[in-house]
């Protein structure tokens, strides 16, 4: 088992959204480093802190378990999706996404802001320059500080 933080603007789809819905397609991730993670690593069972970003306050807000490894992202092969990929086919599919269900909402947002002044921090991907990336695997140890901290 791995663990991953995915992110999500709350405005597009938020951890409330998830939680009423029980479960979701993550799909649109249009960068090849994330769609290799989500078609060549990102396995089921593996568990996600969902990450808001793109607002106020960034910040880990929750817990989700994928369910579905990867398969061909379907918007690719849809003209009025948003997420359409002209150069995309089902023989030769593009794009890739994972179902992943909910878990858990923290009590407590864990703000960027707090993980940037701690220490324990300090070698996690989500802080290192010029990430920009909407996925990626994480430590179990921090994992393990992100949920202390949101359960308190």
């Amino acid at each position: 088992m791995q663990y991953w933080l995915f992110k999500t603007e709350p405005h597009a789809y938020s951890i409330d959204d998830l939680k009423r819905d029980k479960k979701t397609v993550w799909s649109g991730v249009r960068n090849y480093q994330a769609r290799n993670m989500l078609r060549d690593e990102v396995k089921k069972g593996d568990i996600v802190i969902f990450y808001h970003s793109s607002c106020a306050v960034p910040a880990a807000v929750g817990i989700a378990e994928v369910i579905q490894e990867g398969y061909p992202d379907p918007t690719q092969f849809d003209s009025e999706s948003q997420y359409f990929d002209a150069t995309s086919t089902k023989e030769n599919p593009r794009w890739f996404v994972v179902d992943v269900s909910f878990r858990e909402k923290f009590k407590n947002e864990v703000s960027l802001s707090y993980m940037r002044t701690e220490t324990s921090f300090s070698d996690m991907r989500l802080l290192a320059p010029g990430n920009r990336l909407s996925l990626f695997p994480i430590a179990q140890k921090h994992f393990d500080l992100i949920v202390t901290k949101g359960s308190l």
